[in-house]
């Protein structure tokens, strides 16, 4: 029985929920592997902030053309309709609410919403670049993460403690444990492990899980 769901299962069960056609900003690391588990007959259009919109999946080894790069510097391919442009104007787009979603990692997200994805101290990554514009453009904001950190900790808190990249803008955070929403403040359970009880799972959870109606047995595919 799985205790915890992998990165690519997190992965695969945020791009579930990608609608046909939408536009889908994807943050560096972790969440660019929501790209390879688009669901069967759908197609997302995938933005880049360096300036590349509809790029597609990464190239083969030795076959990279390192003219075509993504923001966290991988090496992409173009589908047919890709456009490349100005950083400007990829961040018109951003600002100016054309993207359909945003996924990004966290360090924490509070019960109200709150993201803190950029700062560990000193030695962490040096300014929060464009996760901030992300996460007051896009239309909806979604968070993969592992429910806790390395050494235990709760990733989902009552107030962040790391500086905020987004105030109030995370609406659905997929973790290693659960599916939970953000709603009127609050973390709303929709989905957990099946052998995970409640119990459980609010004794890794920083604040109070709400329940609204039943909730689901979080099943995904072994990847």
């Amino acid at each position: 029985m799985t205790s915890k769901l992998s990165n690519a299962q997190i992965a695969w069960r945020a791009a579930q929920d990608i609608t046909d056609g939408a536009y889908v900003n994807l943050g560096i690391g972790f969440p660019e592997m929501v790209a390879k588990f688009q669901p069967p007959g759908r197609e997302a259009i995938f933005h880049t902030e360096n300036g590349i919109l509809g790029f597609g999946e990464a190239p083969a080894e030795g076959e990279e053309d390192w003219d075509l790069i993504n923001a966290g510097k991988k090496a992409v391919t173009l589908k047919p309709g890709s456009a490349f442009f100005h950083h400007a104007d990829s961040f018109a787009m951003v600002r100016g609410g054309h993207l359909d979603v945003a996924i990004l990692g966290a360090y924490e997200v509070a019960e109200n919403g709150d993201l803190a994805n950029w700062s560990t101290g000193p030695k962490g990554v040096p300014a929060v670049g464009g996760a901030m514009d992300l996460a007051h453009g896009a239309k909806r904001v979604a968070v993969i993460t592992d429910h806790v950190t390395k050494d235990g900790k709760p990733k989902l808190v009552e107030r962040c403690s790391l500086p905020l990249t987004g105030v109030g803008c995370v609406t659905r955070v997929y973790t290693s444990l659960a599916v939970i929403d953000i709603e009127k403040g609050h973390f709303v359970l929709r989905e957990k492990l099946p052998a995970l009880t409640l119990e459980a799972l609010q004794a890794q959870t920083g604040a109070k899980l709400h329940l609204d109606g039943p909730v689901a047995d979080l099943t995904v595919p072994e990847l």
